[in-house]
């Protein structure tokens, strides 16, 4: 089977999509409503209109009836109105809170140091309570404010230090413990966004909340790298799943994707791949106005003037029900609709996810949110709060400098025969804290604009010139494994640095992490060869091209590139060929060489599997062993 773009399958889908959407077999659909639409619902008419549109372009599971947002609350009333009737479809009902006080203007939180704001989130979660069994908190139950109340409340506290414990005690004191004393049955579930770098210093407290709270939610969102000033990759999506699973095991009730930031179809679509790829259990729409935003012809994708384009009058065209009669696809609705069902006829056969772990202390920052970009470059990554020591090797961003015992942890690991891997700018926050004791290597404060680079002894040239810092060693002491070149000098991008029965390996990072994505593919993969030698594949391809891998050997790459892009999978060799999960094709393995110095000969390490990847699609695989 031909894999083709999510606008081709529109096309296709849009014209023989026959009778009714059937439920997905691997996940459940929710669909949040902002108290605006559900304050609509009073409207019988506008509810079945909405009804309508919203369930002949996607199958829905549950539906999130928001209580409250911008002191908008919704009545007794329309609330009983508008569960029955999603119930009475057969649409399962929870509620939600927004806890804003004006969320256009730059999403203007609560004070909880304010008594009179204290009480009206007290009222909001009973309220809440009163009518669910289910309620979810959207984004905001954190606070930016700095009122006189706020900055008395402080005292000589740092701002983070302060609304940490202040969120957390309001949590509990003022939503969980108020919402169970007006109905015992309720679960409480916190949601928070993609921005964790960050949650600390506004009150979000991943290390306290998640037992507070009956469970998690994820905000994968969507947003886009350049037009949104969180400039998140789209590989975020999984990631940030994947950390928040490993916060909460088993509590992570799924991801939460918008359509803000899609400038082009495939990027939501993308969205809902990624998070699915990384067992999300449910998955959320937000809002219900995805079934009234149109499919306007100004969101094409970036390509669409090449011959793999859609036309928009295609993707127009009606969806055939069973009564003979046609439906247009006319909103985001139908986006998501036909995502998921591409993507359904997959999950049933990856297994639990595996990937290179990263170890993140709680309430920590640096190096924000490089485990994206490093997914992006086809490194697969999970988020870990924990260092973890029964892995082989283990990756480490200047995020893990907020530990205090971080070098004793990192010396101990490589002494007994694993390998750690830590970035360059972990490196310079390390220095002074004794990482020399293992190696003498260091941030020189030098930079270098780079743009030729030695992998496994030839040179590749890069397509632009990236600025990396220049990394000092003692010669013979460590070893250059990847190099930068600047004229007739060059520097470390990949290091190692034996010591004891292990490894420490400096990665070098790109003053702009984005730069990751202008190293050449035999750079890349050179990379991947070393770092994530303990998973079961890596891939030997561009940029923009990611993997996600999983204990039962399947395998899934997702092509985030706007044009066509070759991609070799290397397998053990014991691997003869894979299988396509989705259609069943299989491609034959062939053996992979290694070349040798000193003149000694080539010798097998492994097998490779080529296939091709349309532009912003996936393929998921099952690796075949030797029979």
């Amino acid at each position: 089977m031909k894999i083709k773009t999510l606008f081709t399958a529109v096309v296709l889908l849009s014209s023989a999509l026959s009778t009714q959407l059937f439920a997905y077999e691997n996940f459940k659909v929710a669909v949040y409503c902002r108290a605006y639409e559900v304050k609509e619902m009073a409207d019988p008419a506008w509810l079945e209109a909405r009804y309508k549109e919203l369930t002949q372009q996607v199958h829905v599971d549950k539906i999130y009836l928001e209580v409250h947002r911008d002191l908008l609350m919704v009545d007794d009333k329309t609330l009983d109105a508008a569960k029955a009737f999603w119930e009475s479809h057969g649409i399962k009902t929870a509620g939600g809170i927004t806890y804003t006080v004006d969320e256009s203007n730059r999403f203007e939180t609560f004070s909880y140091a304010n008594p009179e704001h204290r009480k009206k989130v007290q009222e909001i979660a009973e309220h809440a309570a009163k009518h669910f069994d289910e309620v979810i908190l959207d984004d905001f139950f954190f606070t930016s404010a700095k009122s006189e109340y706020d900055w008395k409340a402080r005292g000589d506290k740092s701002w983070t230090e302060f609304r940490l414990k202040l969120m957390a005690d309001a949590a509990e004191d003022l939503v969980v413990k108020p919402a169970k004393k007006v109905n015992p049955k309720v679960r409480v579930v916190i949601k928070y966004p993609n921005w964790y770098e960050h949650f600390q210093a506004l009150g979000f407290n991943l290390e306290k909340e998640p037992s507070i709270f009956d469970g998690i939610y994820t905000g994968t969102e969507t947003r886009d790298a350049v037009m949104s000033a969180q400039h998140l990759q789209p590989y975020h999506g999984y990631s940030i799943i994947r950390y928040f699973s490993n916060i909460a095991p088993g509590r992570n009730g799924g991801g939460w994707v918008d359509t803000g930031g899609s400038r082009y179809y495939d990027r939501y679509a993308e969205q809902l791949w990624v998070t699915l790829f990384a067992k999300a259990p449910e998955i959320t729409l937000f809002d219900i106005r995805q079934a009234h935003i149109p499919l306007d012809a100004k969101l094409r994708a970036p390509w669409q003037d090449q011959k793999t384009s859609f036309r928009y009058d295609d993707v127009m065209k009606p969806i055939a029900l069973a009564d003979g009669s046609r439906v247009k696809p006319t909103s985001y609705a139908r986006v998501a609709g036909v995502a998921f069902e591409e993507v359904d006829k997959t999950l049933g056969a990856i297994g639990h996810p595996v990937g290179l772990k990263s170890y993140r202390p709680f309430h920590s920052t640096g190096e924000d949110f490089l485990q994206s970009y490093l997914g992006m470059v086809g490194l697969p990554m999970e988020i870990v709060t924990e260092f973890p020591t029964d892995e082989s090797i283990v990756l480490l961003t200047a995020e893990a400098a907020f530990d205090k015992k971080i070098v004793d942890k990192i010396e101990e690991h490589v002494r007994t025969g694993h390998k750690v891997v830590i970035t360059s700018g972990l490196l310079k926050a390390l220095e002074n804290r004794g990482i020399k004791q293992i190696a003498e290597i260091e941030d020189t404060g030098r930079v270098a604009l780079v743009k030729t680079f030695q992998a496994n002894w030839r040179l590749v040239e890069g397509d632009k010139a990236i600025l990396i810092p220049q990394i000092g060693y003692r010669t013979n002491d460590s070893w250059e494994l990847v190099s930068a070149i600047d004229g007739d000098n060059g520097w470390p991008l990949l290091h190692d640095a034996d010591y004891v029965k292990g490894h420490l390996y400096v990665l070098t990072i790109p003053e702009n992490f984005a730069d990751l994505y202008n190293l050449p593919a035999p750079v890349l993969t050179a990379i991947r060869r070393v770092i994530t030698a303990n998973l079961p594949v890596q891939i030997d391809a561009p940029s923009k091209v990611s993997l996600f891998t999983y204990d039962n050997g399947v395998f899934t790459v997702e092509n985030f590139r706007d044009e066509a892009v070759d991609v070799k999978a290397e397998l053990p060799l014991s691997a003869t060929q894979i299988e396509d999960v989705a259609s069943g094709e299989t491609v034959q393995t062939e053996e992979r060489k290694e070349f040798r110095r000193f003149g000694k000969p080539a010798v097998p390490v492994g097998k490779t599997a080529a296939f091709k990847l349309a532009p912003h699609s996936f393929r998921a695989f099952r690796v075949l062993p030797q029979r």
